[in-house]
């Protein structure tokens, strides 16, 4: 992996500090409540700053998670002879992780939950956070169907939104059991699992066990 440069370190500690300082001031008055350029003084940035990592409030929350899609579209688009709809699907997971997971900065449980918390809690931002998931389903599924011209799109949308859902759910789960972020991304992969050896596959614990 190629190492990190001055300037690119500082504007990752940046955008961290921006994030961090938002969720506060998110939790300690409320989402609504706060502006642009109360985050901005807060995390000792310009509001010019703030605008170069962020186009509004709600982007702290979310950008994150949007940035390198293109990763799991190229994945995708470069299906090998050998692969059925499923495995590209899985493959390109298992990629999309190898490559944003270095880049995500440490978080204790507490700033796991706290954000978890605002986006389940706050309007705006569910229907932010619901509008992110379904336009990434539609364009996965898009992407699916170049890959295999024959596939059904009723069966294209219905395996990204199993997949997706899966791994959404079981991540959710755990930040809400305050788990930590190991295992929230060992949450991920088993809801992966899941997705892959489908609802007949889970079995209910032996009792006693």
């Amino acid at each position: 992996m190629q190492e990190e440069s001055r300037r690119e370190r500082k504007k990752r500690l940046t955008r961290q500090r921006i994030v961090e300082t938002a969720i506060r001031l998110f939790e300690e008055q409320g989402y609504e409540q706060t502006t642009v350029t109360q985050i901005a003084a807060a995390a000792d940035v310009d509001p010019k700053t703030f605008a170069n990592y962020f186009r509004s409030k709600d982007e702290v929350l979310f950008v994150e998670a949007e940035r390198d899609f293109d990763v799991m579209f190229k994945a995708i688009a470069e299906r090998r002879p050998d692969e059925g709809p499923g495995e590209v699907l899985a493959r390109m997971v298992q990629e999309y992780a190898a490559h944003r997971r270095p880049k995500v900065p440490p978080k204790k449980p507490e700033e796991l939950s706290a954000a978890a918390r605002l986006v389940l809690t706050t309007p705006a931002l569910q229907a932010k956070g619901l509008y992110v998931l379904m336009d990434l389903q539609q364009r996965i599924a898009g992407e699916l169907l170049k890959a295999f011209p024959g596939l059904d799109p009723i069966t294209a949308a219905a395996m990204t939104g199993a997949l997706l859902g899966a791994i959404q759910q079981a991540g959710l789960a755990s930040v809400q059991l305050g788990r930590s972020q190991a295992e929230l991304w060992e949450a991920s992969r088993h809801g992966l699992d899941v997705a892959m050896s489908g609802l007949l596959a889970v079995r209910p614990p032996a009792e006693g066990s």
